[in-house]
């Protein structure tokens, strides 16, 4: 069997120096935030190119105190994508606003800047594009929309770690970025974390207080917060793990390149992003019109793959009081109907994947026949 994701391996050639670190932390008895939490964001803030990084329990958490930070509540309107994790569009909620959707580009799946400024009413106060797949948003023509309406621009960055925009890293391009670590990311801790990144001093302070009980100072509580720390484990785990991702990064392109290579002769719909963006293929995901007949294909030679996502947001039974139905956005629901995401991680051998691709065109052929 071919995993969809192994993280043992990841962990086997990181092991003493793994050990090591989390003993450190056992020994300091800095359970929570910390010293290792600390390292770990100014190092982070100093690879994503900003000022700050905020260390926080979980990448939503992240979205919620970047919100918050920013000044969203109650009667406030963020525009963003139903292509995306539920996360997003619950932190919107959490801050007290409404959720507007847009559709997604159909080639990059990520929100389509030639749709955001007609959805802008005088209730909107933020641009929360998702950087899908580790592809980041056309960020140029929405910072540009937001400028001109007097709005910020929040990067949902939880999967592009490390990504580039016209040479600009995920995370420095808007008033904030919002990463989660959860174990499968390109750069995953072992259990969960997050952090928001951001250039302005006045959101890292709000942010510290925010996630830490509204603290200023000991038994000061200025705001009403949460206990949205990071753990000091967490903090020594990713601090391990960040040194590396630069070149995990590299090696999930590099499988990626040759999963175009051999896909593409064979009429597959394989990723294609701008020429002005570097992903970092936290997804590989193709597009088949027969997606679950040929993933039980698969399944059953041998290969795992996964789904992100099969139901866009906006038709999650939770999230129906929002309005919207079928038909409202095609190109997202035409891509939760076909999108498989197949295997791709750093230690992914190339023969592996020519062992995967080599089914997926057998199960379409199959199919076709």
């Amino acid at each position: 069997m071919i995993p969809f994701l192994d993280l043992q391996a990841q962990y086997h050639a990181l092991r003493p120096e793994m050990l090591e670190a989390i003993s450190g932390v056992l020994e300091s008895t800095q359970f929570v935030l910390g010293d290792a939490v600390a390292a770990f964001e100014r190092d982070f803030a100093a690879f994503c190119g900003t000022r700050h990084a905020v260390a926080v329990n979980s990448g939503s958490s992240a979205l919620h105190l970047a919100l918050l930070a920013a000044g969203v509540g109650p009667g406030d309107e963020v525009i963003t994508t139903p292509t995306t994790f539920v996360a997003t569009t619950a932190a919107i909620l959490y801050a007290g606003a409404r959720p507007v959707f847009v559709e997604i580009n159909p080639v990059t799946h990520c929100l389509d800047p030639n749709r955001v400024e007609q959805a802008i009413t005088p209730r909107t106060r933020v641009i929360l594009p998702v950087h899908l797949h580790g592809l980041m948003a056309e960020m140029d023509p929405l910072l540009e929309i937001a400028g001109r309406h007097g709005l910020l621009v929040i990067e949902d960055a939880a999967q592009a770690h490390g990504a580039r925009y016209r040479g600009r890293k995920a995370g420095e391009l808007g008033a904030m970025g919002c990463f989660s670590f959860y174990p499968g990311k390109n750069l995953g801790a072992y259990g969960e974390g997050g952090a928001v990144v951001t250039h302005s001093d006045e959101y890292a302070v709000k942010l510290r207080m925010l996630r830490d009980w509204g603290l200023a100072g000991r038994h000061n509580h200025v705001l009403k917060g949460f206990n949205f720390r990071m753990d000091g484990i967490q903090g020594a785990v990713l601090g391990v793990k960040l040194p590396h991702l630069d070149g995990w990064n590299a090696a999930r392109r590099s499988r990626a390149a040759l999963y175009d290579a051999l896909l593409a002769p064979g009429g597959v719909s394989i990723p294609r992003p701008p020429a002005h963006c570097e992903p970092v293929y936290h997804v590989y995901a193709v597009r088949l019109a027969a997606r679950d007949r040929i993933q039980a294909a698969l399944q059953a030679r041998g290969v795992a793959t996964n789904i992100h996502y099969p139901r866009p947001v906006h038709l999650q039974p939770a999230y129906a009081d929002l309005g919207y139905g079928p038909g409202a956005f095609p190109h997202a629901e035409a891509a939760a109907r076909e999108f498989l995401s197949l295997p791709i991680y750093p230690e992914l051998t190339d023969d592996q994947v020519a062992e995967v691709c080599h089914h997926l065109l057998a199960c379409l052929e199959s199919s076709e026949s």
